[in-house]
């Protein structure tokens, strides 16, 4: 589904729901009582700023009495195939954020990823798939990496822990590929890219995966993540945790100019050994 076409879906989503809510007789802030959520949040899904995660819908239809309208509606907006479940609404997010923040303890994140480095990883987790089936992740993958080449793209801060570029993911030749990827994305200023070093590991050991994502009109959100499953969160007192867990991180890692550096001895030192071999 086209950006245009979903926006206007999420539309019709927003306007079916003040409809309802207006036919029951309840003002935004009586709702979002009953569903456990701000009234003001009630008002940003009715204007389609900001999209309800899958169990706030779930509780609107069962206050509205609307017999599983809104999760139905939620569900065939948000699935996507590609995707696993539990990660097809951050890509969703992703795309209306005006600020994206990672950490990445082992991986180059998706949205960085080139396309072997991606298939490597795929395969990696799905070694008996068909080839089409890697394609299309692969694909996947570089296409939400299209909001960095957007002239409204967020403004994207990235911090990889030095794991991220001394494992070789997909072969030397693949690897090295990828780094001096990661470092033409922070010199075309699309990205800003820090190195968590091995001395502060402790930083990382406190810390997973994270993204956190910041919204022109609506409340920011965390993204956690675990090999099998993804938790996103929109509480603020949680946000705010993660946010300065996240600071933290980011004035131990090393300085943008000395992190590109390090990436960039990491790539040659790829690059020598295909040339060996």
């Amino acid at each position: 589904m086209a950006n245009g076409s979903r926006q206007a879906a999420w539309e019709f989503f927003g306007a079916e729901l003040k409809r309802r809510r207006e036919d029951a007789g309840l003002t935004q802030v009586e709702l979002g009582a009953r569903v456990f959520v701000s009234g003001g949040y009630i008002g940003q899904f009715e204007q389609a700023i900001r999209k309800p995660q899958l169990d706030v819908a779930q509780r609107i239809d069962e206050i509205l009495q609307t017999e599983g309208f809104f999760e139905r509606t939620w569900r065939k907006l948000i699935d996507d195939k590609r995707y696993a479940e539990y990660f097809a609404e951050v890509v969703e997010l992703e795309r209306t954020a005006t600020k994206i923040c990672e950490f990445a303890p082992t991986l180059v994140p998706g949205l960085l990823q080139t396309a072997a480095y991606a298939s490597a990883v795929t395969l990696a987790n799905n070694p008996f798939a068909a080839d089409d089936y890697v394609e299309e992740r692969m694909t996947a993958r570089l296409e939400r990496s299209r909001i960095l080449a957007d002239a409204a793209r967020p403004e994207y801060w990235i911090v990889l822990h030095e794991n991220v570029l001394r494992i070789p993911i997909g072969g030397k030749e693949a690897m090295a590929g990828q780094l001096r990827h990661v470092m033409e994305t922070a010199r075309q200023h699309k990205a800003l890219v820090q190195v968590l070093p091995y001395e502060h590991g402790a930083h990382a050991a406190m810390l997973g995966m994270l993204k956190l994502m910041e919204f022109d009109d609506a409340p920011p959100t965390a993204y956690t993540e675990t090999s099998f499953s993804g938790t996103l969160v929109d509480d603020p007192a949680v946000v705010k945790r993660t946010q300065r867990a996240y600071d933290l991180l980011r004035a131990a890692a090393l300085s943008p100019k000395a992190s590109l550096a390090l990436i960039a001895s990491a790539a040659e030192d790829y690059r020598r050994c295909t040339s060996t071999t």
